[in-house]
């Protein structure tokens, strides 16, 4: 395979890490179909990764967590270098390019159809993250300092993506079946995928909510073909050694410290600032030495020396962070949720609203595994059940907040929605005298395609569709 040098510097890394799961015995009277396959496991293990790699750079801005160091970058909005998953993207999606053109090479649909899909999946969060990037040029050997194309042409890249995924996989025939063991997010079931792909679609067309070309209709038209409960959820549940929150939360519980609970997520949850106790928490967060949870200042630094129990961290046992805990790339909630906030900005359709509102919050609890008593509890709260009449923009994103925990995409509708949070605030002593809205890009683009590598105006300039 073919490898714009630009972009392998993990190359040997991601392949040897994800080796077991790569276990082809290759035929050699049917050498593509092991290639394939193989490849096919590499881009659905790493992708999903991806997924977490990009959550964990911006769990900080949306306050999920907060560093236990003081005035840490990660947390007040000063650059950091994402260099490291810049390149994982990067790798993944030169392996995504190959798969599509094994798959075109061998007549098989079915893997070029995935191939496009995972490739929207990762351009997406590349274009979310620093907006123009290397893509057109990015995934030959014949640029080794591809150019940047334009973040909105991205966009639309993404979604001429999703499409041609979709038809891909809806064609009967294909030469080589989706491999069911190395499939790690939907084990060969190419309906699942079909599925995933017009759930990514709706995110994408929910990302241009601020600008002209937003149409609810739509995004309601990509939901009518997306889930229809927790069991169609896009995600990866074997892991090499565990799940890469877990090894967060197990370098905690070592004190090579990270996964701590912001403020504002646990105020949030524990009744601090909705005057209601979210049965969810227990399952995620750890508890204090004073049998509650508490969270840490975004800036502010850890209160005690890291050992005392006096913070809450994301749990080794937690829902989201235990060593089998799933990584989710989409899921039903989420859908759900997308659906509530089309709704409701088309008008006129505020019971439909309500209804996928309330259905995300109860899908989502049934999934953490919260009992069916603390559930309705829940739901049924004045402060939840207010009636569609008196369903708001605000209370939609507050439960999408909590239903889609750790995942990058809150960053998004942060942005978009600009930051509607109740009691949202800077972090303590912010670099920036608004919330961050932007990644700086990485040294090593700025070393090794510096020529081509846009001017920023700082971490608070917008994006195009942020504006």
């Amino acid at each position: 395979m073919k490898k714009n040098i630009l972009y392998i510097a993990l190359l040997f890394f991601t392949l040897s890490s994800c080796k077991k799961y790569l276990d082809v015995n290759q035929n050699p009277n049917s050498p593509t179909t092991a290639p394939i396959n193989g490849l096919l496991g590499q881009v659905t293990y790493q992708s999903a990764l991806n997924v977490f790699r990009v959550g964990n750079l911006t769990s900080n801005y949306v306050q999920y967590l907060a560093s236990p160091n003081a005035a840490s970058p990660s947390d007040i909005y000063e650059p950091i270098d994402a260099s490291g998953t810049w390149t994982s993207l990067y790798n993944t999606m030169t392996d995504i390019y190959d798969l599509e053109k094994l798959g075109a090479s061998s007549a098989s649909s079915q893997h070029q159809g995935v191939a496009k899909i995972l490739m929207a999946l990762n351009l997406k969060m590349v274009h979310d993250l620093w907006g123009k990037a290397p893509y057109a040029e990015a995934f030959t050997s014949l640029k080794l300092t591809p150019v940047y194309d334009d973040a909105q042409t991205l966009y639309t890249n993404c979604i001429s993506l999703v499409d041609a995924g979709i038809a891909l996989l809806q064609q009967p025939g294909s030469a080589f079946t989706l491999s069911t063991s190395l499939d790690f997010v939907h084990k060969g079931n190419t309906a699942a995928w079909i599925k995933t792909a017009y759930a990514l679609k709706a995110r994408l067309l929910m990302l241009v909510s601020k600008t002209g070309s937003f149409n609810a209709n739509n995004v309601i038209s990509a939901l009518n073909n997306s889930y229809t409960s927790n069991a169609d959820d896009a995600a990866i549940i074997t892991f090499d050694i565990r799940n890469p929150w877990a090894q967060v939360a197990q370098n905690n519980a070592v004190l090579l410290l990270g996964g701590w609970l912001s403020k504002q997520y646990v105020d949030m949850m524990n009744g601090t600032i909705y005057g209601i106790f979210d049965p969810r928490l227990p399952l995620i967060a750890s508890i204090t030495q004073f049998n509650d949870y508490r969270g840490t200042r975004n800036g502010a630094g850890r209160v005690g020396n890291g050992t005392s129990m006096q913070e809450s961290y994301i749990s080794t046992t937690g829902y989201y962070s235990s060593n089998t805990s799933p990584q989710f790339i989409i899921t039903y909630s989420e859908v759900k949720f997308l659906e509530a906030e089309a709704r409701f900005r088309k008008g006129g359709d505020l019971p439909a609203a309500y209804a996928a509102y309330l259905e995300g919050i109860r899908a989502n609890m049934n999934k953490v595994g919260v009992s069916a008593v603390n559930r309705d509890a829940y739901v049924n709260h004045a402060s939840v059940s207010v009636g569609s009449a008196n369903l708001t923009l605000a209370l939609i994103l507050k439960e999408k907040y909590k239903s889609i925990f750790l995942n990058p995409e809150t960053w998004n509708d942060a942005r978009r929605n600009n930051y509607l949070y109740q009691g949202f605030s800077l972090p303590l002593n912010a670099a920036l005298p608004s919330y961050i809205r932007r990644l700086d890009y990485p040294s090593v683009e700025l070393t090794r395609n510096g020529s081509n590598v846009p001017a920023i105006t700082g971490l608070d300039q917008k994006l195009w569709w942020d504006q």
